[in-house]
């Protein structure tokens, strides 16, 4: 939908950019050395640039953001330092695309059509893409997208030149390029950070290339760094281990072990086989339960399949699908790294029927027989069968025992299928030792195409037998499934008779579009799995605070199966690695202490990128030498021998001293199986006997959805965070970011809401003028009406529930609580005071409501806070203090709202037609007056229930027992007996009530004057529902149905129209808009109750004091004859406060009683408005 027009955008982009400027003219965020002052330090990951900041980055960040302005107000001395991170292979991979790609099509590029690429384009994988012929050019969404088959075209779908795209094939280009962007983007939405302290990672810093040199020569020595062969993600075609930065697809998918089962072909071979004889042919299935071995009636292929038979490095033929044959290539299963000598090519069909020895099972022969749901991306294509304890298997057993055509078709015969039966070799309590076949029975499953029963069939005993199963075969009798599967995988190993064998746990892609493999590597690797180092890692989890239970279970679960990490490779950007300089660090491995160094960034860089300009201390980067390091960042290591002056190194460990540890990290929900997970690890590594420089808390957030989808560039949802700002200004989107999320779960970025959020911000800002303007208009005096001291209340009690939030980093609900709540207590204080607004109570409102908004949007409440004429920067100033909060007080408050809304609909329900009424039934007359019964106590039988019901919750801790037991009870109570059908629905609404609102649900009384707040806010209740009169009563004065229906905290009311005779009221005034009108006068009317019917049918009169009421001289000619010009008031008489109306409905005639005369006013009054 597009915006009708920018102005209220304008407005505050301009605001933005004015404080933004005095912002950093005053050097507010420059944080320096208060060293008496609580610290808080937090931080966020550094993010990558290879483009620009996005909107998923800015919903992470926001939240240190929110955070630095809240302890800010709190009185904290706040950091908040950001770094940009360049290490790893996509700058450089995106680099070398651009480089290959003028080399072929030449500067600028002239690239195939789409047509002749496709034709020519290599097939590089399996994955067929539709193409939609019916679509000629790209999509707009897709044109802006990076989707795009060449790099060139992705560079200029960021908006570059092709002159400056030429550049970008220099990977130092984009450290130049893209760092400053970033800050730019980040300076435009308000950040908090202190810039001096920013700096880009790789050797190109040479500052932070001597600091992770440090870090990795501490590790090394402390024995945390070691070198071998090691199971890896690694990317074929880019020769190196793909770590988890670098992949396009399969973040967080590390290797999955199996166990690799050889089955032997037994000669003689069939004709396929002819020219392998001598050779040792196996059938090989990859299975995660190598215990399960004993049990193999037969193994599975799928007909259709294509597998490889290729020789291993011994002479052996191993059958397998080709995509397992290349991972084996890899981890030393042939001759050569990498190269499958295939034999041949052959179809599952022609190995359905072949005898086999495999290991373990009582059967000495099985053979191989057919299974089509059989998948080509998992294991190796062949699978083991196992029918006593895999629900899969017995179905598959069962089917082709039973369907001889289904033999018949592949070939299979009677001597392969029908003697094999189950064999036991687990028990599982509940399932007995054959617990396959007897959950399928259980499931009544009949056939493999069961396939959601068998899902359910698996969840029942997979996870059960594993933890609760007892080996039943000889050598592992009475021993647990779990505590022999190692062993019996060994064993197998050890006889030659099963391999180890790793491949990816899920697809990866890597950056270059390959797809990934398992492969054993030489390389360098930190060994998080060592049992010392672990244990230590637990030790800071447990002190850690993670916000949220999940995020601790998934850092328990990481820290739980994490090994080693390769943290070298050979491609890319990044520290070399000190003691072998052929390796670089790889980028999940240089940023785990990097929050270390922002402490004295500043010192050495000051403020300069990529550290190559003069250190504000005049020290140079070969000085800081590995003893310099240690005496900043550990207490107990002497002073180094150096020619920097002690007072600058004292001052460097000072600042480190001070700031550390890190307060707050926050995250995406992502990093905690990784980055994360090593940040806990570095940390008890570099500092193992100092717990006080240990992360104290992690805050993870979900990931960011924008419109409730999937932020995608291909699709065209997707935000820049500068086109953010430009869309919906800073504040806006600032708004709509607090408003996204605060769990684990993903959060939603709402255009509609930020758009929403840019008229709420201008509207507040427009009130708070107009309330400086009008400041001498508003009432003065004592603040002591019920609405003064509930207003005053309840923006107590919202400060100190915004400061929970605040301090949960719970900042939609603190957006809740600090500006929705907040806004709709002044809203709902505005339309109540009836006798108007306080001016002290406006004004202490717009301070506290500047500052509680203040953390989440900045420029807005900079520029509200010189509005009130205060002095200094708003972000230094202080947090509201909370005065006392009246809770009674606020609830009869509440009790106002809900009985004025229940009045309102109960009004709607009178005016309805009456139901079931032939003909044309006409609603009834709008009532004009009203009844409200409130009541003192409850009605026995309410009273007897919530007695019975209050003395359970006192004996059962805060717990009411059943509806069963209550029924029970209260029905053995005599004087309930006829109230049955009514007693049980009241139990259940306040036991759901309880709930929500706690004990006091069951409180026999309400704890304020019900009768006192409806009196006191009457004018208020009789204006909202349009009514002339309501009277409170109690309902002990009525008849015994408003008894039995009313109850404390729910009156009852009685609408009724009064009736009445109606009258002309006209207006002979020239020019003024107001128009004649009728209403109705009714018995004992006064001037002012006529006056005000008519305003409330006339709403262009505001002031009814300007009103003046007159009667004609002659009720007769009066009317008839034409006003003149200027003498409105000729021939018509005023009617004064103490005259009183008098109606006669038979005749439809109206008098006026004034001072002992009775006159008949006819059918037209006369009002005049000055």
């Amino acid at each position: 939908m597009e915006r009708k027009g920018t102005a209220k955008l304008d407005f505050l982009r301009k605001i933005e950019q004015e404080i933004q400027d005095k912002w950093e003219k005053d050097r507010v965020f420059e944080n320096l050395e208060h060293y008496d002052k609580n610290k808080y330090f937090v931080t966020f990951p550094y993010p990558y640039m290879n483009g620009r900041l996005h909107l998923g980055h800015t919903f992470s960040l926001s939240k240190c953001e929110f955070g630095v302005g809240y302890q800010a107000l709190k009185g904290k001395n706040c950091l908040f330092p950001f770094g940009l991170h360049c290490t790893g292979m996509p700058i450089k991979a995106c680099a070398d695309k651009l480089k290959r790609e003028m080399e072929l099509y030449g500067n600028p590029p002239q690239f195939p059509d789409e047509e002749e690429e496709e034709r020519e384009k290599p097939q590089t994988s399996d994955e067929i893409i539709i193409k939609d012929k019916a679509k000629g050019k790209k999509s707009k969404a897709v044109a802006k997208s990076g989707s795009a088959t060449f790099q060139w075209d992705i560079m200029r779908s960021l908006g570059l030149k092709d002159e400056e795209i030429a550049k970008f094939a220099n990977a130092e280009h984009w450290l130049e390029y893209f760092p400053p962007l970033a800050v730019k983007d980040l300076k435009q939405m308000g950040v908090k950070v202190d810039w001096r302290r920013s700096f880009i990672t790789t050797d190109v810093n040479p500052f932070y290339d001597s600091f992770v040199r440090w870090q990795f020569i501490t590790l090394k020595e402390r024995k945390k760094i070691k070198f071998g062969k090691r199971y890896t993600i690694y990317s074929p075609k880019d020769g190196q281990p793909c770590m988890d930065h670098d992949r396009q697809t399969g973040e967080g998918v590390g290797p999955q072990e199996y166990t690799l089962i050889k089955m032997k072909i037994v000669e003689p071979y069939t004709a396929k086989f002819n020219g392998m004889k001598g050779k040792n042919i196996f059938l090989v299935a990859a299975t995660l339960r190598p215990e399960t071995m004993f049990g193999q009636t037969n193994c599975w292929v799928r007909p259709d399949m294509k597998y490889l038979a290729f020789e291993t490095v011994n002479g052996d033929i191993f059958i397998c699908t080709k995509r397992s044959a290349r991972n084996m290539s890899y981890q030393g299963f042939t001759k050569e790294n990498g190269v499958v000598p295939a034999v041949m090519e052959i179809l599952g069909q022609d190995i359905l029927g072949s005898a086999l020895s495999a290991p373990l099972t009582s059967y000495k022969i099985i053979y191989a027989l057919p299974m089509l749901t059989i998948k080509e991306d998992k294991g190796t294509g062949v699978v083991t069968s196992v029918p006593s304890d895999a629900p899969d298997d017995i179905a598959a057993l069962r089917d082709i025992k039973k369907k001889q055509a289904l033999r018949e078709k592949y070939g299979i015969e009677d001597k392969m299928v029908l003697p094999f039966e189950p064999i036991p070799i687990i028990e599982i309590p509940g399932y007995g030792n054959l617990s396959a076949p007897s959950v399928c029975d259980e499931l009544k499953i009949q056939s493999q195409n069961d396939k959601e029963k068998l899902v359910e069939a698996k969840e029942k005993v997979y996870l059960k037998g594993f933890y609760e199963g007892i080996m039943l075969v000889d050598g592992y009798k009475g021993q647990k499934v779990q505590d022999v599967k190692k062993p019996i995988q060994r064993m197998m190993v050890e006889k030659g008779e099963a391999m180890i064998y790793m491949e990816p746990e899920k697809q990866v892609m890597s950056r270059s579009a390959d797809e990934c493999v398992v492969a054993l590597c030489d390389q360098w690797y930190l060994d998080y799995g060592d049992a010392e180092w672990k244990q230590q890692a637990n030790e800071a989890l447990k002190s850690l605070e993670t916000f949220c239970d999940e995020t601790r279970r998934n850092f328990e679960a990481t820290l739980a199966w994490l090994q080693e990490h390769a943290c070298s490779r050979t491609y890319g950007l990044g520290t070399r690695l000190p003691w072998d300089e052929q390796w670089l660090i790889e980028s999940l491995s240089d940023s785990t202490i990097y929050m270390a160094y922002y402490t004295v960034a500043h010192l050495l860089q000051g403020g300069v990128l990529n550290g190559q300009g003069a250190s504000p201390l005049g020290i140079k980067p070969e000085q800081m030498t590995r003893e310099v390091w240690d005496f900043i960042f550990f207490k107990t290591s002497p002073f180094p021998k150096t020619n920097i002056p002690k007072e600058h190194l004292q001052r460097l460990r000072r600042e480190f001293q001070y700031w550390y540890p890190v307060d707050v990290r926050v995250s995406g929900k992502d990093l905690v199986p990784n980055h994360l997970s090593y940040y806990l690890y570095n940390h008890v590594a570099m500092w193992p006997k100092d717990s006080g420089k240990w992360p104290q808390a992690v805050r993870a957030n979900g990931h960011l959805l924008l419109n409730s989808e999937k932020m995608s560039k291909s699709t065209g949802n997707f935000l820049t965070l500068s086109q953010a700002i430009d869309k919906f200004s800073a504040d806006g989107m600032r708004l709509a970011l607090a408003d996204a999320g605060d769990t684990v779960e993903d959060a939603n970025f709402v255009e509609t809401m930020a758009d929403a959020g840019i008229l709420r911000l201008y509207t507040w800002v427009e009130w708070v003028k107009e309330m400086i303007a009008n400041q001498n208009n508003l009432r003065t005096g004592p603040m002591d009406t019920f609405n003064d001291r509930v207003f005053a209340s309840e923006m107590n009690a919202g400060i100190l529930k915004t400061e929970q939030h605040y301090d949960r980093m719970m900042y939609k609900e603190a957006l809740k609580s600090g500006f929705f709540e907040f806004q709709a207590a002044k809203d709902k204080y505005r339309e109540l005071a009836i006798e108007g607004m306080h001016r002290d109570l406006v004004f202490q409102f717009i301070e506290r409501q500047t500052l509680l908004l203040a953390p989440i949007c900045p420029h807005l409440c900079e520029y509200t806070w010189s509005l009130l004429g205060k002095s200094g920067s708003l972000m230094k100033a202080s947090w509201p203090v909370a005065g006392p909060v009246d809770e009674i007080l606020i609830r009869s408050s509440q009790y106002l709202m809900e009985t004025a809304h229940d009045l309102r609909l109960r009004l709607k329900a009178y005016m309805l037609p009456p139901k079931n009424k032939k003909g044309d039934s006409k609603p009834p007359a709008k009532p004009s007056h009203c009844m409200i019964y409130v009541a003192k106590s409850y009605p026995p039988w309410q009273h007897s229930a919530l007695s019975l019901l209050g003395k359970h919750y006192k004996s059962n801790n805060g717990v009411l027992p059943d509806n069963k037991v209550i029924a029970s009870e209260l029905g053995a109570l005599p004087e309930l007996k006829k109230y049955m059908k009514r007693v049980m629905p009241f139990v259940a609404m306040i036991k759901v009530i309880s709930q929500r609102m706690g004990p006091r649900v069951l409180d026999l009384e309400l704890e304020f004057d019900e009768r006192a707040v409806l009196m006191e806010n009457l004018v208020y209740l009789t204006n909202s529902l349009e009514l002339e009169q309501i009277d409170i009563l109690f309902a002990s004065e009525a008849d015994d149905k408003v008894k039995e229906d009313c109850c404390p905290g729910k009156p009852f009311c009685v609408f009724r129209s009064e009736p009445g005779v109606c009258v002309s009221l006209i207006n002979p005034q020239p020019s003024n808009g107001l128009f004649s009108t009728k209403v109705d006068i009714r018995q004992g009317d006064s001037r002012d109750s006529v006056i005000r019917r008519l305003a409330k049918v006339n709403r262009l009169i505001k002031d009814l004091s300007r009103v003046k009421l007159m009667r004609y001289e002659d009720p007769v000619l009066g009317p008839r004859r034409v006003p003149v010009l200027g003498q409105e008031e000729q021939g018509k008489l005023p009617i004064s406060n103490k005259s009183v109306f008098s109606i006669n409905l038979e005749e439809k005639k109206i008098t006026l009683a004034d001072n002992g005369l009775t006159v008949d006013v006819g059918d037209t009054l006369v009002y005049l408005v000055h």
